[in-house]
């Protein structure tokens, strides 16, 4: 069967949870993960986009996406979160989710689009699809705890 992508729309987020979650482990339980989507970054903007092959079953790979605006970007789309569960990784879905994230730039009209990436030996095959689709360090990202 041919993978679908499609958007995750409540009340399906949980849909979402397994492969959210190979990149974003401090979710523990699924519930918690859909009430910080539906309820607080659904209303910022936040939508996600899913990779499926068999349906309900979960989905293999993920991207949380929202649109915004900065004097230095113009109008951006960026990509909060792009994850591909580690049994359904080599099969070509991140590279479709940023093709379609880049469609869907130019379909809202933005200029650009923007990710950020940790960085360290267990990111190299992410970072190798990210230039492999147009993408570039552009600059230094700094954090710290308040």
């Amino acid at each position: 069967m041919a993978a679908e992508l499609r958007e995750i729309v409540p009340p399906e987020t949980a849909l979402a949870f397994p492969a959210m979650q190979a990149l974003r482990p401090h979710y523990l339980a699924e519930a918690a993960f859909v009430e910080r989507v539906d309820e607080v970054q659904r209303a910022e903007g936040y939508r996600l986009l899913g990779v499926f092959e068999n349906e309900p079953a979960y989905a293999l790979a993920v991207a949380g996406f929202r649109v915004g605006h900065m004097l230095a970007w113009g109008r951006f789309l960026y990509v909060d979160d792009l994850s591909t569960l580690p049994e359904a990784q080599r099969r070509g879905y991140g590279r479709q989710l940023l093709d379609w994230l880049g469609e869907e730039a130019e379909r809202l009209g933005c200029d650009q689009l923007h990710l950020d990436s940790g960085v360290g030996p267990t990111r190299t095959d992410a970072h190798r699809l990210y230039f492999n689709t147009g993408l570039e360090i552009t600059s230094f990202h700094f954090a710290r705890d308040v």
